[in-house]
């Protein structure tokens, strides 16, 4: 089978289950951000992150799979790609929990960097607050429901990815650099 079929040559894509649509439209977006978002995670993980940070990324990447295909799908019920849900969400709030017990609590503003995997987590965290973004202007603009399960995986997401960041650089020896106010 080839990689490539030429459907899309004309600028639209098709939606799992449903038409084809332009491929800047507010769906394709959504979930196309959710794919960068994913391979920026990919980076982190090719980075030495310890096994644990490590088996928990791996374990959202696939999570990620699967809201993307939810975002795919016009009516996700119906094709059974509604996979993400509120035991995601309790999961990524347990392990914020868990990471964030183990460092000094934030009395500022960080700048984001510190290690080589510290900075990707970083830089996954703002990718997944524009995922979020790209989801908000696809709730209001979709005449097909989103779950609001999506959004509030992917705010959850972006603050573990952020307590992450702190939790690899602490590790790595790599403290917290305080923003500097002019």
């Amino acid at each position: 089978m080839k990689i490539y079929t030429k459907t899309g040559d004309s600028g639209d894509t098709g939606l799992f289950g449903g038409p084809r649509v332009a491929k800047d439209a507010p769906r394709i977006e959504a979930y196309g951000t959710v794919d960068e978002l994913n391979s920026v995670l990919g980076v982190v993980r090719s980075h030495a992150v310890p096994g644990p940070i490590d088996e928990l990324l791996a374990r959202i990447q696939n999570e990620l799979f699967n809201l993307g295909a939810q975002l795919a799908t016009p009516n996700p019920l119906a094709h059974q790609t509604s996979l993400i849900g509120p035991a995601h969400i309790a999961a990524l709030e347990a392990a914020i929990d868990h990471w964030e017990a183990g460092l000094e609590p934030l009395k500022q503003f960080i700048l984001p960097g510190g290690t080589p995997a510290g900075a990707a987590l970083h830089l996954a965290r703002t990718v997944c607050r524009r995922a979020e973004r790209r989801l908000v202007t696809l709730t209001h603009e979709s005449a097909e429901p989103i779950a609001n399960d999506l959004l509030i995986y992917l705010n959850r997401l972006s603050d573990l990815l952020f307590v992450l960041a702190r939790a690899v650089n602490h590790l790595g020896g790599s403290g917290d650099v305080p923003w500097q106010k002019a």
